[in-house]
């Protein structure tokens, strides 16, 4: 269990803070309320190698572990949890490319990728197939030197905006072992999109449906072999729901942080907030809460890592824990705002929507209690 980081370890981190705190935070109010996509922003911290964390670096990656993203995406998350959570799911893509792919798809996806200039997505969660990924509708049939899709995916992250899509489609029977993985690309004719979610929160980020209406294919946008789709789909969401625990500490210690400072701030019945012993202990509990968290995060990571067998459910203990955590801490930072919390200027509230959506996505909290279950009851 790793129980300390690296002096390089924690000079990435204070180098992401520093970029959270210069091009994040001043910002995130406004993205948020306009709903503004500040692409340029991202294409900013690709240049300091955030856009492939985990790509190998023959291909334009940055070659770092996942503990390494656990700290760059909480210190980016303090600044805005929306902005990071995409930059998790753009490096989850650009990982299952490099992983996953060929020599020649390597080198077609990953340089636009890892700087950027090339946004991802990706596109397993349906209409009808949520939780239950496996019974995806979505469908790929073999034309010749072609697969042709045909069906569409809810909820999905940077979507019309992002260039590149990993789609998980059915060439096979039911169930995970007739699901594919394949790189679809936004001028692939066929593509739609549907209209921009109005959603509680990841307001600067755009959630649309993916539509694929006989999308043609070369054969060569197939990632891995037939049938592999679920395994690289599930793959990927191990070290994706890593990035969103380590988003949902970056939002909840920003909101702690600014907790703190609020109650130094202002006085009540003759005296500093921060004097009064029951509010210390409130913060007490918020920070501990916090480390207990980045604990089990950087087990899980490291877990990871070293290819534990063990990796799988720590991934899902340490998401589930941590966004649990993470959320309850923001909304406590708000209650100890007291009104001026509920106010959009102080930015605490958009960090309580923001955190919300983190125990739905990359898998529910209560599919990651399943998986920690199972593991433990040896249940199918």
């Amino acid at each position: 269990m790793t129980s300390a980081i690296t002096d390089e370890q924690r000079a990435l981190a204070e180098t992401a803070r520093a970029f959270a705190d210069e091009h994040l935070a001043p910002f995130a109010v406004g993205w948020d309320q306009t709903k503004h996509f500040p692409v340029d922003v991202l294409r900013k911290a690709a240049e300091l190698g955030m856009g492939g964390l985990y790509v190998s670096e023959d291909t334009g990656g940055t070659g770092l572990t996942r503990l390494d993203g656990a700290l760059v995406f909480e210190a980016l998350a303090t600044g805005c949890p929306s902005l990071a959570g995409y930059l998790s799911i753009h490096n989850m893509v650009a990982w299952m490319v490099d992983r996953y792919g060929d020599d020649e798809q390597r080198a077609r996806w990953l340089p636009g990728l890892c700087s950027m200039e090339t946004l991802g997505s990706y596109c397993l969660t349906e209409p009808g197939a949520g939780s239950d990924a496996a019974a995806l509708s979505t469908r790929a049939v073999r034309e010749g030197d072609s697969y042709v899709l045909t069906g569409s995916k809810q909820f999905i992250s940077g979507a019309g905006v992002s260039e590149v899509y990993v789609v998980m489609a059915r060439t096979g029977g039911d169930g995970a072992a007739g699901i594919s993985a394949f790189v679809v690309h936004r001028d692939d004719p066929g593509l739609s999109f549907g209209p921009n979610e109005a959603k509680m929160g990841w307001n600067a980020q755009p959630t649309r449906q993916v539509l694929m209406d006989g999308v043609r294919l070369p054969a060569d946008r197939l990632l891995g072999a037939e049938g592999d789709g679920f395994r690289i789909a599930m793959n990927g969401l191990n070290g994706g729901r890593l990035g969103i625990a380590a988003c949902s500490l970056g939002g909840a210690l920003a909101a702690l942080e600014g907790s703190t400072a609020y109650l130094g701030s202002r006085e009540a019945f003759g005296a500093p907030l921060i004097n009064a012993q029951a509010l210390q202990f409130r913060l007490a509990e918020m920070a501990t809460d916090l480390e207990a968290a980045r604990s089990l995060l950087w087990r899980a990571a490291s877990a990871l890592d070293e290819g534990d067998p063990e990796a799988a459910h720590l991934c899902a203990m340490a998401k589930r824990f941590a966004t649990e955590a993470g959320y309850t801490v923001a909304d406590q930072a708000l209650q100890l705002h007291g009104g001026y919390g509920y106010l959009t200027e102080y930015g605490i509230e958009k960090i309580v929507r923001d955190l919300r959506v983190h125990r739905i996505l990359e898998g529910t909290n209560e599919i990651m209690s399943l998986i920690i279950a199972r593991r433990l009851t040896g249940a199918a």
